[in-house]
């Protein structure tokens, strides 16, 4: 089977890696010749630190190279059963690219998007056979972190869904799926880890670094400043405001402004040199020592703002609750699923914090889904 990736930057690369070690003859293409030559090589490097490593022999890592062809031919696409594109996340670039791509390969391939936030439908809708289109989405890096969301559309067949899942399993990877609704499942849910914590800085409560300490001390690998920087700020304002967009306005997804002027001032974190963090000083961000009089208080209004999100998502029928678990421990590596978080701190208690948020601030943000205040009067539980 001939997999093509359109897209040759960090994820595009990525995904190709994962194509090629299950066996695949993988293309991965890009107009640009200076990102598939820096491709080529970073994917060189990764494999010889996996060698030194013992994680892969160097038979392996030598097969993995010789099943990828890098080109700038983008004709070269015809004849792969699948293409997935990885290219910038904009609607009209996919939309192009898709009917492109659908001119070139037969009718029972496969032409799936990576985005990790866009609609589905919007950008499979050009395409004359939409059945067999829908969204694959990775997490970053995605030959390391095991999941992916398949999000199919409104007009996907579900033999297409079958089949993807089923090929997403066999590549190692742990498929879940969700509706094509904004955000999917990890980058909606995820929102109040970003956003919470941005107004809990901006009102002056707590130091970014106090916050990302909080957090990593109830078991987070990183602290949300730590991750939003390692994203990049202006990757992770984007996702926020298009999600915002996308839900109508919808208060709960409201983007910061500190943020935004981040991204404004180029101050994107890890790969600019400085952004909540300043790295070119020093690599260390923050250690687990909590020293803020506010730190309960402070996790519990982010986690509960993060339990709200997957009890919306439960009800909106977003995902089935096995499958938002999943996402949120093997996307984003939160250290439990929400929803057996929900449970151990008592839906009562979450119920009264979201209550009491609203109340002060008088602002929807906080409003708790009917499950919660349903859960919370009749003391059941997500997980029973």
């Amino acid at each position: 089977m001939k997999v093509a990736i359109a897209g040759a930057g960090t994820m595009g690369a990525g995904i190709a890696q994962v194509a090629a070690s299950a066996g695949h003859e993988v293309l991965l293409f890009d107009i640009n010749e200076k990102v598939l030559k820096s491709s080529g090589h970073g994917l060189k490097s990764t494999l010889e630190k996996l060698v030194s490593k013992g994680k892969f022999t160097q038979s392996f890592a030598e097969n993995i190279i010789k099943r990828i062809t890098f080109t700038s031919d983008f004709n070269l696409i015809a004849g792969s059963s699948l293409v997935i594109e990885a290219v910038i996340e904009d609607v009209a670039i996919k939309r192009d690219l898709f009917k492109g791509i659908e001119a070139l390969v037969a009718d029972d391939t496969i032409i799936a998007t990576n985005t990790s936030s866009l609609s589905i439908a919007e950008i499979t809708s050009v395409l004359k056979k939409p059945g067999r289109a829908l969204g694959i989405h990775f997490f970053n890096p995605a030959p390391v972190l095991p999941l992916v969301e398949i999000i199919p559309s409104l007009l996907t067949e579900n033999a297409t869904t079958d089949k993807v899942a089923k090929l997403i399993k066999d590549w190692g990877k742990t498929p879940v799926i969700a509706q094509d609704l904004p955000g999917f499942i990890v980058n909606r849910i995820a929102r109040p880890y970003y956003g919470e914590a941005l107004r809990i800085y901006e009102e002056g409560i707590a130091d970014f670094s106090e916050i990302d300490q909080i957090m990593k001390s109830h078991g987070f690998k990183m602290g949300p400043f730590e991750l939003m920087d390692l994203i990049g700020n202006d990757v992770n304002y984007t996702v926020s405001e298009t999600v915002y967009r996308e839900y109508y306005h919808d208060s709960r997804y409201k983007p910061s402004l500190l943020q935004k002027r981040m991204k404004q001032a180029g101050l994107l974190g890890r790969k600019s040199g400085r952004g909540f963090y300043d790295y070119y000083r020093s690599n260390e961000t923050t250690t687990n020592t909590v020293s803020n009089d506010n730190s309960d208080q402070i996790f519990l209004r982010i986690i509960s703002m993060l339990i709200n999100e997957a009890a919306e998502a439960v009800r909106l029928n977003i995902a089935s609750i096995d499958d938002i678990e999943t996402a949120m421990t093997k996307g984003v590596n939160y250290p439990k699923g929400l929803l057996k978080w929900a449970d151990e701190l008592g839906l009562d208690n979450v119920f009264y914090e979201l209550t009491r948020l609203q109340n002060y601030y008088g602002e929807e943000r906080y409003r708790p889904s009917p499950l919660i205040r349903e859960y919370s009067l009749t003391n059941r539980k997500f997980l029973d």
